[in-house]
């Protein structure tokens, strides 16, 4: 805004405050900018939530890479981490291991995250490479038969194996399903 205009809004808009001096107007400009905005309060909590979310999806990865149950971040994960914080480093772990999500049901619910994002980003790259698939029948204990697809791949120089996909056969391994099916 020209000067000129600045002047006359001052003089219509705040006329109480002609007379005072240009240090006045510094301070109320260095409150002004020093105020508590919405984009800095949810910066601040945003980066102190994002280092909570960022280790529980690094921790159900290890879980899920362990094969072990989801429950296991909870029951053993959580206070293990307490211990470390409360021994080694000396600190209060009650708020750093509020921020960091673990439950039975986030556990699960991040692995399927991950898993999908995976399979989206492996079904994509096949679709512009060459590779090979393989099928294998396996059984469960149950006498289930499954059926496995993997697939190999040149990424980066290197040769990938991966699980396409995992479907349970109409059968079992005593073929007791194809005959029921067959009569009916």
């Amino acid at each position: 805004m020209k000067p000129s205009k600045l002047e006359d809004h001052l003089r219509r808009c705040h006329p109480d405050k002609t007379e005072k001096d240009l240090k006045y107007f510094q301070t109320l400009k260095d409150k002004f900018q020093k105020r508590p905005t919405l984009d800095r309060m949810i910066a601040s909590t945003s980066q102190r939530t994002d280092d909570g979310l960022r280790a529980s999806y690094k921790i159900s990865f290890l879980i899920a890479k362990s094969g072990k149950p989801h429950t296991i971040g909870e029951k053993l994960i959580l206070p293990a981490v307490e211990e470390v914080l409360k021994t080694v480093l000396h600190k209060p772990a009650s708020d750093i291991i509020k921020r960091i999500l673990l439950s039975n049901n986030t556990v699960e619910r991040r692995i399927d995250e991950m898993s999908s994002d995976i399979e989206s980003f492996l079904c994509n790259y096949l679709q512009t490479t060459h590779f090979s698939i393989q099928l294998d029948e396996s059984t469960l204990p149950d006498n289930a038969a499954l059926l496995l697809a993997y697939v190999r791949l040149i990424m980066n120089q290197e040769i990938y194996e991966e699980l396409l996909f995992a479907r349970t056969l109409i059968t079992d391994t005593k073929c007791e399903s194809i005959f029921h099916v067959l009569k009916d």
